[in-house]
């Protein structure tokens, strides 16, 4: 999962909507800096309020992955992005197109449930205006394995960037594929990844109901299906 599947379901909780986007914001800032379950639950009795909330949505997040990563869907969509992935690309290393497949397949869900009602993403980044940034960069820095020093000033520019947005369009996605791909020193991907990227979309949006846990369509709140 990413940011706004993560968040989606807790637009009227600011800071946990804040924390489920932490490992992901980690991932950026300082990938050697790590927040585990067995240390969020040796600190939660310590904390109170608003840090409680960072808390226990960090974990959620945690817990999210586990459910996500162990899934059929997850395997089978993967798989099926990666193999046109080594298609398109002429591409034998086998490794990085199941990479591509991975990453893909999680920004493309997030744009599925932002085309189901874009109002949702509006909410989700005014939410984030609402959240103390150096109070999140401390409460991470206390239960994650280091201190956490950039994550304030990610957060503003991921907030002004609305990156997420992007993710509709398949030009715009590769461009912000080839952001990731920089950040972790493999070759940019050329335009012949637009192909894929468009199969891809109509995959993710046919699986949506399988690639997320019962509990994002409570109360019919989202659309299972696109018609």
């Amino acid at each position: 999962m990413n940011y706004f599947t993560h968040a989606i379901r807790y637009l009227d909780r600011p800071y946990f909507a804040a924390g489920v986007c932490v490992p992901d914001w980690l991932s950026v800032v300082d990938r050697k800096a790590r927040v585990r379950g067995r240390r969020i639950s040796e600190r939660l009795p310590k904390l109170k309020g608003d840090d409680v909330e960072i808390a226990q949505g960090i974990q959620q997040h945690l817990d999210d992955d586990r459910w996500f990563h162990g899934t059929e869907a997850f395997y089978q969509v993967t798989a099926l992005i990666a193999q046109s992935f080594r298609e398109n690309l002429d591409e034998s290393d086998s490794w990085r197109c199941g990479f591509l497949g991975h990453i893909s397949m999680e920004l493309l869900l997030d744009s599925a449930l932002i085309e189901q009602d874009s109002t949702r993403l509006d909410r989700y980044y005014s939410l984030l205006r609402e959240i103390n940034v150096d109070q999140l960069q401390s409460v991470v820095s206390n239960l994650a394995t280091r201190e956490v020093t950039r994550l304030t000033e990610l957060i503003d520019l991921f907030i002004k960037e609305r990156f997420l947005q992007d993710y509709l369009d398949d030009r715009k996605l590769l461009r912000r594929l080839n952001q990731v791909m920089k950040r972790i020193q493999l070759a940019p991907l050329p335009d012949e990844t637009l192909v894929t990227l468009a199969y891809a979309r109509e995959v993710v949006r046919g699986e949506v109901a399988r690639l997320l846990p019962v509990e994002h369509f409570a109360e019919q709140q989202f659309l299972p299906i696109f018609d």
